[in-house]
This record gives structure tokens, C-alpha cells and sequence, in this order.
């Protein structure tokens, strides 16, 4: 897992705000919810692939998910 960086704003706007998340789960779950507040993601970043686009985050949030050990049920 790795850190990402969720950049976004208005559309008209000039101010850029950013989120971090700590996987890419999360930040694919950041990146949805501001899509629902109709805020545009201006820019996705992490330390070891860059710059990257949604599509791509979504690709990592898949091999992330196929990453994690599946608990036991009891």
C-alpha cells in the first residue's frame, strides 16, 4: 500500500483543494464522492507512480484488492 494524494476543485474556480488517502481503495472512495459533490478531480498523485488518472487508480485499486489476504470466516 501506498500514499495518494487526491487534488481537487470547482470547475470555475482556481482553488485547489487535496485529500490523502492511505491506499488506493480509498482513494478511489475519495475520488467518487467528490464526482457526487460535483467537484472536479484536478490531479492524483503518489510518491511512487506520480502523476496518475483515474482510470489508473482504479487498476491499483484492484491489484491492491486482490493484495490483501482474505480473513478466515469463523
Amino acid at each position: 500500500m501506498m500514499p495518494y494524494t487526491v487534488f481537487f476543485g470547482t470547475r470555475n474556480k482556481t482553488t485547489v483543494s487535496g485529500a490523502r488517502a492511505t491506499t488506493a481503495n480509498e482513494a478511489l472512495a475519495i475520488v467518487q464522492a467528490l464526482q457526487q459533490k460535483e467537484q472536479e478531480i484536478k490531479l492524483i498523485r503518489s510518491p511512487q507512480e506520480g502523476e496518475i488518472g483515474i482510470e489508473m487508480l482504479r487498476v491499483l485499486a484492484k491489484e491492491e484488492q486482490a493484495e490483501l489476504p482474505i480473513a478466515p470466516v469463523a
